[in-house]
């Protein structure tokens, strides 16, 4: 079981009574209402990353997938590249990962 902390929060008195007219408990619903914010932060900061990739990821883009998979362990090889497997994709300055002619 998780552990729980107790915290103060200061809510404006309208933001706290629309809380009270759907929700008994005032814990459940800021804990909810919490959790789901987190998720879209990172679902945000996801995409950002996407858009935006770290320099690091763009030298891995660019790379052919024979010389990323030279690095490998021989007996990783097999097991994690499957060449005949998904689409080939590149790396587009300023437009990301676009989607190819199928």
């Amino acid at each position: 079981m998780a552990s729980i902390d107790r915290v103060t929060l200061t809510l404006p008195a309208e933001l706290l009574k629309e809380i009270d007219r759907r929700e008994k408990n005032r814990s459940k619903f800021v804990a909810e209402a919490v959790r789901r914010e987190l998720e879209r932060r990172r679902r945000v900061d996801l995409l950002q990353s996407l858009q935006n990739p770290h320099p690091e990821s763009l030298d891995l883009a660019e790379q052919e997938i024979d010389d990323w998979a030279s690095g490998l362990p021989e007996e990783d090889v097999e097991e994690l590249v499957n060449r005949q497997a998904g689409k080939p994709i590149s790396w587009v300055a300023a437009q990301g990962w676009p989607e190819g002619d199928d």
